[in-house]
């Protein structure tokens, strides 16, 4: 059985971990730091760009309520070990409905402790009806945004930290929010805890710095840098989330449970520090353009790693808006060939499929997308092919805004069963409507954070 332990903190510090990094991630690392960790806020960043639009259409459809499904679940795990200390729980995993979601916290957490769990909603992310579609323009394509009016189906602004602040003031105990920037839910905690001014441009850079480090979890401790062979990760299957410790005058140190699997060191937290930035001289979030450039990455060992030198640059006048927008269905499939001529058979196969959509659908052969797996699947552009494989899995895959073309497409997969080649297995196919993601900008005064606070 692992023993567990925790580095002291200094008494002048806050202590934040991070307890998810996407919606699906793991939920023993993140009791593990509630019960260990000795925390003053843990944060579980739950939202992608994709993920609160098709919350969105979940919850118009019925669905879904709108918010991250295992939310009451991580916090349920969690919030007694957190709240013993003292510690802030700080989410955007309120998705669609952060109202709902803080509702039915409150409802589910009431046995938890002696007294009543304060949960508090930030909302004013859903900018649907502010966004001047016709005035907007999409950042990817340059085109006026009114040009998918029929389609879309969100608006979703990034919030920056002043409302997780502001819902900390009240007391609460959770804060469950929409679409916040992952960073910001980190900075909001720590200005929180340390007593940071949202004017405060200095630590709230470095409080955006901690957050861009920590907000995917264990990709900081080693998950998403092992490779087995140069950058070997010890006892990956019980990786350990980070945490940072961080002064009220911004001094940084990251480090991970004692005990708990993972690496962090110089490389981990590099990558991490470069991850989605397009330009380190101007990292821009709702509250801050930040310089990353002159960041200072010093491995003390043993897993512990400070860092310094974030800086202001300037705040912007605009925030980002994700958009979503029906995109039709993606329908894909697979079968799976094994033993002498392998590849031959799957070729007949993906033959099979492209030339009946020609001549029984009358539909072009390029809308069949096919792929062998283990040869061409993730190189699709790759020539040579070999003329064998012990086994092949062939994946079809496709893109419709006809529901009626996908359900015909998946039935087409499943036929090659017994309509040829000989010695396919494992067919399965299925259809799913889905949402694309456009990004426009928003002044920034058109949009208004509030909090409401449930028990």
């Amino acid at each position: 059985m692992n023993t567990y332990s925790v580095v002291p903190k200094s008494s002048d510090s806050v202590r934040i971990g991070v307890g998810a990094g996407f919606a699906g991630d793991r939920l023993q690392p993140a009791e593990l730091l509630a019960n260990h960790g000795n925390l003053d806020a843990l944060v579980f960043e739950c939202l992608a760009e994709r993920t609160i639009a098709l919350a969105q259409q979940n919850k118009a459809n019925g669905r879904s309520q709108g918010f991250d499904q295992k939310l009451i679940e991580r916090l349920r795990g969690t919030l007694p070990g957190l709240l013993a200390g003292g510690g802030l729980a700080v989410t955007n995993g309120g998705a669609a409905n952060p109202v709902g979601a803080a509702l039915a916290v409150a409802a589910a957490t009431r046995d938890l402790t002696k007294r009543p769990i304060a949960v508090a909603a930030v909302t004013g992310d859903d900018v649907l009806a502010e966004l001047d579609i016709d005035a907007s323009v999409v950042l990817e394509t340059g085109e006026s945004l009114a040009k998918y009016r029929d389609r879309i189906v969100s608006a979703n602004a990034y919030l920056g930290a002043s409302g997780v602040i502001e819902a900390a003031a009240t007391g609460a105990d959770v804060i469950i929010t929409g679409r916040t920037s992952d960073a910001a839910l980190f900075s909001g905690a720590l200005s929180a805890k340390l007593g940071w001014s949202i004017e405060d441009r200095a630590n709230q850079a470095t409080g955006i710095l901690v957050g861009h480090l920590l907000e995917c979890a264990g990709q900081l401790t080693g998950g998403y840098f092992a490779d087995g062979v140069n950058k070997n990760v010890p006892k990956l299957w019980d990786l350990g989330f980070p945490m940072a410790d961080v002064s009220a005058s911004g001094n940084v140190t990251l480090h991970k449970l004692l005990g708990s699997g993972g690496l962090l060191n110089r490389q981990t937290v590099l990558e991490q520090l470069l991850y989605e930035v397009e330009n380190p001289h101007r990292y821009i979030t709702p509250d801050l353009t930040v310089d990353f450039a002159n960041v200072a990455i010093t491995d003390h060992g043993s897993d512990s790693v400070a860092v310094s030198g974030a800086t202001f640059v300037s705040v912007p006048a605009t925030l980002k808006v994700s958009v979503g927008i029906r995109d039709g269905y993606a329908a894909t499939g697979s079968i799976v060939y094994g033993g002498s001529r392998s590849m031959e058979r799957a070729t007949i196969a993906a033959n099979i499929v492209r030339d009946r959509w020609v001549a029984v659908y009358g539909r072009p052969s390029e809308d069949v997308d096919c792929h062998f797996v283990g040869i061409n699947s993730t190189f699709p552009w790759a020539t040579e092919i070999p003329d064998s494989a012990p086994e092949v899995m062939l994946k079809f895959s496709l893109r419709t805004f006809e529901e009626r073309v996908a359900i015909e497409f998946c039935r087409e997969i499943e036929a090659l069963y017994t309509n040829g080649p000989a010695g396919g297995g494992g067919a399965n196919a299925s259809y799913t409507e889905t949402i694309g993601i456009l990004s426009t900008l928003i002044p920034r005064d058109a949009v208004e954070q509030k909090v409401q606070v449930f028990k």
